[in-house]
């Protein structure tokens, strides 16, 4: 493809029956090709990612949020993971040949179809935002489904496109257009969630609320382009905490390595260790070079880097790395 868009979406559910009805609906899609499926248990929600032509990739999203909305009952969902619908959220990423803009005009056309042909209420967010508001996840996210019937109705939070009426069985959904994002967790080998929690506050950009002249004031972080927060994270065999994060903007902000070295200095500083680091979903190759580069600078050789990488930041922890389906560049030839 000349043009690629690739798309993201979140969708609350880990039953392999509904996750292969949504990826076969977008596979069915022409000019769309399915890079990635990650269900997550613990947070109860699978990442799908894919890429497409600017003429078909929203309507492949689309028809992925249909079975969203025909199979996922927000009712019955619980998770560890912030959540606001069936499809949590949905982010267009130019990859090729594409500009920022288009992607504007793709999310927006999704947007008001799911408002209008699935009646789900939606927002619009990071490069998509009508409002600066809304130009962060966490903002609209604030208050999860639970707190949606209420917040809705604030005109403050009026949907871009639907009513302002909340809809029980699929809350709301957020679609949008950003950076390449890279989700990213630390494992600690810990099962206090509270150092957890205060490391993820510690190295996000918003940092944490402190008391100050009897006044609450906002501390910040130590990252900029750092999304995170800690959670716990139950493995069969191990009993581990996690620093769950998103990587806003490695190429001029904060690397994946970066961050992970700092969370290893933090947990020893406070009796724990770091086991290693995963990453949901995929991982430009730029930033894998790049980690490589920090720990062997004089090495060259592609694959070399990318085991320094691999090795380095432990990727392999809870389940193998492999470059061929987890580096975007190499799954697209």
């Amino acid at each position: 493809m000349d043009k690629i868009v690739e798309c993201v979406p979140n969708f609350s559910t880990v039953d392999p029956t509904v996750i292969e009805a949504i990826t076969n609906a977008i596979e069915a899609v022409e000019n769309t090709m399915l890079l990635n499926v990650e269900p997550d248990a613990d947070y109860n929600r699978v990442v799908v990612t894919f890429v497409g032509s600017p003429e078909t990739i929203g309507e492949a999203a689309f028809q992925g949020m249909i079975k969203a909305t025909e199979l996922i009952d927000m009712r019955n969902h619980k998770g560890e993971h912030p959540r606001i619908g069936a499809t949590d959220v949905c982010p267009f990423v130019p990859v090729k040949g594409v500009t920022d803009e288009e992607c504007v005009q793709i999310a927006r056309q999704v947007a008001e179809r799911v408002a209008n042909e699935l009646k789900v209420p939606t927002y619009l967010y990071a490069k998509a935002a009508t409002d600066e508001e809304r130009v962060r996840l966490p903002n609209i996210r604030k208050g999860e489904y639970e707190g949606l019937p209420q917040k809705i109705v604030d005109p403050k939070w009026k949907p871009d496109f639907g009513e302002p009426v909340f809809n029980e069985r699929s809350g709301a959904y957020v679609i949008g257009v950003r950076d390449f994002l890279i989700a990213y967790n630390v494992n600690i080998d810990s099962e206090d969630v509270d150092i957890a929690v205060e490391i993820g506050r510690i190295v996000r950009e918003s940092g944490w609320w402190v008391e100050k002249d009897g006044q609450k004031i906002r501390k910040s972080g130590l990252f900029k382009g750092i999304q995170g927060m800690g959670v716990t994270l139950e493995k069969p065999d191990r009993k581990l905490t996690q620093i769950s994060m998103n990587v806003m903007n490695y190429r001029q902000l904060t690397k994946p390595h970066e961050v992970f070295e700092e969370i290893k200095r933090l947990a020893t500083d406070r009796g724990v260790n770091v086991t290693g680091s995963e990453i949901v979903g995929l991982i430009p190759l730029e930033a894998i070079r790049m980690a490589g580069k920090y720990y062997a600078p004089d090495e060259e050789d592609q694959d070399q880097l990318i085991k320094i990488a691999t090795d380095n930041l432990g990727l392999s922890d809870l389940d193998e790395f492999v470059p061929e389906q987890k580096i975007i560049e190499l799954m697209i030839k």
